[in-house]
Formats: C-alpha cells, structure tokens, sequence
C-alpha cells in the first residue's frame, strides 16, 4: 500500500511501476514474469501467456486489503504465498458489508473476463465502485462516487495517526556503496542536502 498515493484532489495515484511489462495495448499477451509478489496473478505463476486482465485481479487484491486490513493470500515464504495465490479462495469475514464483498468478487469475475478487451461494460455496471464510460481506445473511464478532499496542503486527516506521531529520520546511506556506483548522473544536480553533507564529512 505504500506506493498508493493521494493527490491535492483526492485522486488516488500508483507509483513504482519498476517491475511491470511496458507497451501492452490491444490484444497484446507476454509471460513475462514481472509483479510485486502479493500482487501476482495466477496465470503469471503458471507460466501462462497473459493480457493486462491481470492488473483487475491486483486490483482484486488492493481493494480487499483496503476493506479487511490483511492479504487474501498467505505464506511464510514466496513459495508458500504463491502456493495460496495459486490454490486457495479468499475468505471473507461475517462482518463485511454485503455491497463490499459483492464488489470484491465482481473485481474477480471481471479480471476473468478479461474486460477491457471483452466485456467492458460489465466492470462499469456497479454503482457501489464507480460510474464508468468507455473512451475511443476502449479503456474504461472512472468517475468516483467520491473524493478525498484535502482542507488545506498540510492536511494530514486521511493519514493513521501511527503514522503521523513517527519521529521523521534520515536513512544513513554506506559511503563506500554509493561511491561504487556511476555519480555521472548526477554531475548537473547543485543542490546538496545539509544534513547529507554533515553525516559524510
């Protein structure tokens, strides 16, 4: 969740995509074997040629984690989590509102569908997610039932205070590592964070 970002206008943004297959358009398949872990569909796992339906099945995942606070799969290593990505059933708590379970399953039955290329207009059916549409390239459009809004830049109330009482520090970086490696670069760059300068003088 850590690379879910919230914009200035309640728009929620993804980051990191280093490992991720690039120009998948249209009817496009690869088995390039690339994904954050928990994230990771079945097909890919198996080995099988896959289309950019996968990304409804991370989808699936995020918004599960997102509604019950835990990964639908689990292990104590990559082995034992991709064994349950492969064969177990996510389970679903007796307190989780109808309408959020309802969407979590829709996410799985879609990203089988293979909906941007097949049935688009199934994913753009739930009201409880989205109002969707349908651009001239056929990529779903999403119009949110809501938006995070911020009071002001420094407004930190969509954050967990857990997170908001951390001390902030500075990650101290090995001298020796970041000299073995090209600064070219980085030649151009003026400016020099001070307190960077003061743990390596």
């Amino acid at each position: 969740l850590d690379n879910v970002l919230l914009d200035n206008e309640g728009h929620i943004k993804i980051a990191d995509f280093g490992m991720c297959k690039e120009n998948m358009f249209g009817d496009a398949k690869t088995s390039t074997f690339c994904g954050t872990p928990d994230y990771i569909a079945p097909e890919i796992l198996l080995g099988q040629k896959y289309n950019s339906s996968v990304d409804w099945w991370s989808f699936g995942v995020l918004l599960y984690e997102m509604l019950i606070g835990q990964s639908p799969f689990h292990g104590q290593d990559e082995e034992e989590l991709f064994q349950s990505i492969r064969m177990d059933n996510p389970f679903y708590p007796r307190w989780l509102d109808k309408d959020a379970k309802d969407i979590l399953v829709k996410v799985r039955i879609i990203k089988y569908l293979t909906c941007f290329y097949q049935n688009e207009e199934t994913a753009c059916d739930d009201q409880y997610l989205f109002n969707g549409d349908l651009d001239n390239s056929g990529l779903i459009l999403l119009f949110l039932c809501f938006l995070l809004l911020k009071k002001s830049p420094s407004d930190c109330s969509n954050f967990d205070k857990e997170f908001l009482n951390e001390k902030p520090r500075l990650s101290c970086a090995d001298r020796t590592l970041i000299n073995s490696m090209d600064q070219n670069m980085f030649s151009n760059f003026s400016f020099v964070n001070p307190k960077m300068e003061k743990i390596f003088s």
